[in-house]
């Protein structure tokens, strides 16, 4: 993200920014009382806001926000520091260095979260752009909830567990996982885990529900390591599969320049790593397998868990074994309807049918009902006299009963209209 970009959003997003009598007063320092300078305190607030938003930023150097971003040929806002001190202050940002470190153990987190709380009180308006990172705590929040969001969407357990490398590059660096994470493990979402297996293993392990991260057990150190092989063994394949690529490439340059003998020895390392991504991508099935196994393990211990939550509801609402065997079979009949449907919409026959074809067949319409008419013009008498007519009607209607029959369309007689094919459009009617 470079000075001119930043410069490019914040015209389109405040229009009379090159406006000099605008830029004067917003550039000016605060005096006064607060309601005095609150709608500047606010403009200068909602657009630090936006612009991190817009560039996906939720971590920014003080003094890059107020000497790059807000520079007016060398002119830089005298009010900000004013703006970023009181944002400080009601908790919109905070320093990195206050964020508990997720690495650590529960104490030393503790520790650093009253000695955060000690510096708040003697920071200063000066003193806040002395600080090298400062983190908006609003994007902060969004920016851990797009990561839940995504892990989300490839993982359907209750909870995940992910690489440390993995996470920080969902989280876009080793800056942000910190703070990304500092923010889950404060809300108990989040938990750092690692592990000794010849050399250290570090991963998160994340809640996808409403419900609180439990406690690390060997299981999830387990499949820990089960997932950085699988990352180990991706990783493997990626780089045979360049390699070969390569080997390829020299092969057939070699051939192009008639040099047989090089040609052949890349033929030989092309089929050496044919023969390597063979056993790797079987040891990569293999760890899938076992992951896949644990997975549905803890689906089962779900779905066992909500039977067991069923059965207790049944027994404390005092509910009947035939209840619940009606409500199962309304549902069961409630499916089978819907597959029907479904299967009924797969199996209709689609028609390929031009629109110029069905174009003709309306004009044709048109036409044969335009002949009608003038065959068949409605007298004037007969509208003249249309309020008795409907009387009549009524009191018919009144003494007669409808019966239903299968017909295609209806005609009623003595309308003043003819009839075309009676027999097929006529209604059946049953006198009361």
């Amino acid at each position: 993200m470079d000075s001119k970009s930043v410069m490019e959003f914040i015209r389109k997003e405040v229009p009379d920014w090159d406006d000099e009598l605008m830029a004067t007063a917003r550039f000016k320092a605060f005096s006064g009382q607060r309601t005095d300078w609150e709608p500047k305190f606010q403009f200068w607030k909602d657009l630090i806001i936006k612009i991190s938003r817009h560039f996906g930023l939720f971590i920014n150097s003080p003094s890059q926000v107020k000497n790059e971003w807000f520079n007016r040929g060398s002119l830089t806002p005298l009010c900000l520091d004013h703006v970023l001190f009181m944002m400080y202050n009601e908790g919109e940002i905070i320093r990195i260095a206050d964020l508990a470190d997720p690495y650590s153990g529960r104490i030393s987190q503790l520790f650093r979260k009253v000695k955060g709380l000690m510096n708040r009180s003697t920071m200063t308006q000066e003193g806040i752009l002395l600080e090298d990172r400062l983190v908006l705590t609003t994007l902060l929040k969004e920016k851990a909830e797009e990561v839940v969001k995504c892990l989300s969407e490839s993982h359907w357990t209750s909870y995940c567990i992910v690489t440390r490398k993995k996470f920080e590059s969902m989280c876009g660096g080793q800056e942000e996982a910190y703070a990304v994470l500092s923010y889950l493990s404060g809300c108990g979402k989040g938990r750092y885990l690692s592990t000794n297996k010849k050399e250290l293993i570090e991963g998160i392990k994340v809640s996808l529900s409403s419900a609180a991260v439990s406690g690390v057990s060997g299981l999830d150190f387990d499949t820990l390591h089960l997932i950085w092989t699988q990352e180990k063994l991706q990783q493997q394949l990626d780089a045979i599969d360049r390699r070969w690529e390569m080997s390829r490439q020299s092969a057939l340059a070699s051939l192009k320049s008639g040099n047989k003998k090089l040609a052949l020895r890349h033929a030989r390392e092309m089929k050496l790593g044919a023969e390597n991504r063979e056993k790797c991508t079987s040891l990569l099935n293999r760890v899938e397998e076992v992951l896949n196994v644990i997975a549905n393990a803890e689906s089962t211990k779900r779905v066992t868990e909500a039977i067991q939550i069923g059965a207790r509801a049944i027994k404390e609402n005092n509910i009947s074994v035939e209840e619940v065997q009606l409500c199962l079979d309304e549902l069961d009949e409630s499916i089978n309807l819907q597959k029907q449907v479904e299967n009924a919409l797969e199996s209709a026959p689609y028609l390929g049918i031009e629109d110029e074809d069905i174009e003709e067949e309306f004009r044709k319409l048109e036409l044969e009902v335009g002949n009608e008419n003038l065959k068949d013009p409605i007298p004037e008498a007969g509208i003249s006299n249309a309020a008795a007519a409907n009387e009549s009607l009524t009191d018919a209607f009144s003494n007669l009963n409808l019966v239903d029959a299968p017909a295609k369309g209806s005609a009623i007689k003595n309308s003043g209209i003819p009839a075309k094919n009676k027999e097929s459009n006529s209604l059946m009617l049953e006198t009361a």
